[in-house]
């Protein structure tokens, strides 16, 4: 097997990985190096490739920068260009996920053989394996780490406003994102029961059926406990903190999240006296070298620490070390147990809890929260206490039971190495892995590597595409003249047509208004494929979208919805179901996407002039239909200039093509792309608009967007 992991976001290398640096470097990005080198040493599996995105940031590493890492003996990690050179938080990579997968698919391109699944990690990950399962027709495997709409309920529990969390989240493009991950995916993948059950139960697209539990390992070659006699050279970093060194520690080790629950556990230390007496406590809270240059997450945190100590005096009993190395941690562990201390997770909700696993990996009993996955890690391991992570009173007592009785203590340690090896290796989990994947349904039909020639069409090496209505039809004048130029260019240029018309419409709407039949037509909203003037259709694009496709149940599905009306027969097609909207009547576009996904109905809804809706297979689009030609006639994407006139064009016009918006479309649905990078909003209406795209991106020539 091939394996294709995608984690998009966060800064992932082979070794000395920043855990804490941000939000986004965190447990996500150690699952994903250690399940990769867990995969790839597996006997069934020949490849595995990690992909991320490539930065090239002086303030963030040259690493990062570097296209390809090695992971060890068959895996490594693969860096993929995707939008601006600098390191970007998650939420502001949106934008640039189109490219992403447009770039990624080029570099597959390039290689000897095509995935045999895609595995997506977190919701931004999931919309790029959407698009790359659909498109190479193998199996999509999902793994969430934490959800949308589960955080979306616990920030407007805390008083957040939706506007806020929009605004600083991107929450509601998340969500839909997760909601097309479970509409496509074959498989997902959690940590624990409760993650299927509290969190994927939130969805509309909800099938237990198709997720499993599959726990994480731990690499128990780093995580161990203590020889005797061992000495720990991190108690040199923290001996200045500490007026008595010698005391039992308690540790708590996470990022300076608001969601790990520090000033909790902080103010549980500072209002018990008997635990100050009993134990020291360290904090390891990332890295950093100033606070205030911190992001604001992080400097409330660690400000509110620091207030916290000196509020109750905990001056020489608290140990919050500026800088730690990853190849310390294990030290940091076995320090801690050595001592008798206590590992401690106050998290108010933790989806699974890798670093308990490493702590009682290392002979370390553990407090953590009762919330999510920590309950099937001391329910398998029985190495801790579970504890509500808001009552202090609670907390505090937890943590002196373990330090005060050394029977229990010894028995925890001893508890939770004997169950981490038996129950979270890294092996059993890629065995466990491998064993499901391999029993996926045998429905998917790859897209064959190497596809039938088109004749005629080989030496071009660009293509223009535009829609015929409100685009090329509406001004006679400049049509003519585009229709000269694309003459003048025809040894040099492809020129495609995608439309939401039928075939045969599209056809007379093209006689009517004298433009030539296209060398790629693309119609029925990219359901159908034909090539050159014959119109041979490709019957392999035409079978490749048939998956999962079921036209009788999405007509039971909105039967009944106001303001929905079943359009003539003559605009249907077998792989499109189109629809009048009414608008004073029908419930939003996304409330239809809703409802067909509460059915477990997996489809596009696209929404186009106001007035129509058109349902297709989910591999089916414009968008989808455009890569999968580009991808056959060997025309990069980046010299695929796309003209666009309604919103069932922007899957087409998003990601490495260059696109342009003429002038009458500008303020339709297609404006909400006037942010986009590669996208010109023309001056000219109509053809015109094409015209002044083609000069602007000097499209003849070096097809490039231009330096502004």
């Amino acid at each position: 097997m091939y394996i294709c992991l995608i984690s998009v976001h966060g800064l992932i290398r082979a070794a000395e990985l920043e855990l804490g640096r941000d939000a986004d470097t965190g447990g996500q990005t150690k699952y994903v190096v250690d399940l990769a080198r867990a995969l790839a040493a597996h006997p069934a599996v020949g490849q595995v490739d990690l992909f991320t995105r490539q930065v090239r940031d002086p303030a963030v590493g040259q690493e990062y920068a570097q296209p390809i890492e090695p992971l060890g003996e068959g895996a490594r990690i693969v860096r993929i260009a995707c939008g601006p050179r600098e390191y970007l938080a998650k939420e502001r990579l949106w934008d640039h996920l189109d490219s992403f997968a447009d770039n990624l698919l080029l570099w597959l391109d390039g290689q000897p053989r095509m995935p045999s699944i895609v595995h997506s990690h977190y919701a931004d990950a999931g919309y790029v394996g959407v698009r790359l399962s659909n498109l190479l027709g193998v199996p999509l495997v999902h793994t969430g780490h934490s959800l949308g709409r589960d955080k979306r309920k616990r920030l407007l529990a805390r008083g957040l406003s939706r506007d806020d969390i929009e605004r600083t989240y991107c929450i509601a493009r998340r969500i839909d994102a997760e909601e097309e991950v479970l509409a496509n995916a074959a498989l997902v993948i959690t940590s624990t029961r409760n993650e299927i059950e509290a969190q994927y139960g939130l969805y509309n697209f909800y099938d237990p059926g198709r997720m499993t539990v599959i726990p994480p390992g731990t690499d128990l070659r780093q995580f161990h406990p203590g020889a005797a006699g061992e000495k720990f050279g991190f108690r040199d970093e923290i001996a200045d903190f500490l007026r008595r060194p010698e005391k039992p520690l308690i540790l708590s080790l996470s990022r300076p999240d608001e969601r790990k629950n520090i000033l909790t556990l902080v103010e549980t230390y500072g209002g018990s006296p008997a635990l100050q007496e009993r134990a020291n406590l360290l904090i390891v809270a990332g890295n950093r070298d100033d606070i205030r240059d911190m992001d604001h997450g992080a400097q409330s945190v660690l400000t509110n620490i620091l207030l916290w100590i000196d509020y109750y005096n905990l001056y020489g009993k608290v140990a919050l070390p500026k800088r730690h190395r990853a190849d310390q941690v294990p030290e940091i562990y076995r320090m801690v147990a050595a001592g008798g201390g206590v590992f401690v997770n106050p998290a108010l909700t933790e989806p699974f809890g890798l670093t308990l696993l490493e702590a009682a990996a290392s002979g370390l009993p553990v407090v953590a929260t009762e919330n999510g996955g920590p309950v099937d890690i001391l329910g398998n391991c029985d190495c801790g206490e579970l504890v509500d992570p808001l009552d202090r009173e609670q907390i505090a007592a937890a943590l002196l039971k373990l330090l005060d009785d050394r029977r229990i203590w010894e028995a925890k340690a001893r508890n939770g190495i004997e169950g981490v090896g038996q129950h979270y290796s890294w092996r059993a989990h890629a065995a466990s892995y491998i064993e499901h994947v391999q029993g996926l349904p045998q429905t998917y039909t790859p897209l064959p590597a190497r596809q039938p020639e088109v004749p005629a069409l080989r030496y071009r090496d660009r293509m223009l595409v535009s829609d015929l209505d409100q685009n090329l039809v509406g001004d006679e004048a400049a049509l003519r003249r585009f229709v000269a130029c694309m003459r003048e260019q025809r040894k040099s240029v492809s020129f495609a047509i995608a439309t939401g018309r039928r075939i045969d419409a599209a056809l007379a709407i093209m006689k009517k208004h004298g433009i030539p039949r296209p060398d790629v037509l693309i119609s029925s909203l990219g359901t159908r494929i034909h090539y050159g003037p014959s119109l041979t259709e490709d019957d392999l694009w035409a079978d490749h979208i048939d998956h999962d496709w079921s036209p009788r149940r999405i007509r039971q599905a909105l039967a009944a919805v106001p303001g929905l009306l079943l359009q003539e027969r003559e605009h249907q097609t077998p792989s499109k179901l189109s629809y009048y909207y009414d608008q004073s009547l029908a419930p939003p576009p996304q409330a239809i996407t809703t409802l067909l996904r509460k059915a477990e109905i997996n489809a596009n809804v696209l929404f186009s002039f106001g007035q129509f809706v058109d349902v297709l297979p989910s591999r089916a689009s414009k968008g989808q239909a455009l890569r999968y030609v580009a991808h056959r006639l060997e025309i990069p994407l980046g010299q695929v200039l796309v003209a666009g006139g309604s919103g069932a064009d922007e899957d087409m016009m998003r990601g490495n093509t260059l696109g342009v918006v003429v002038a009458n479309r500008h303020h339709e649905e297609l404006s909400s792309l006037a942010d986009v990078e590669r996208i010109y909003f023309a001056r000219g209406a109509y053809a015109e608009g094409i015209l002044e795209a083609i000069d602007y991106y000097d499209f003849f020539g070096d097809c490039r967007v231009p330096d502004e």
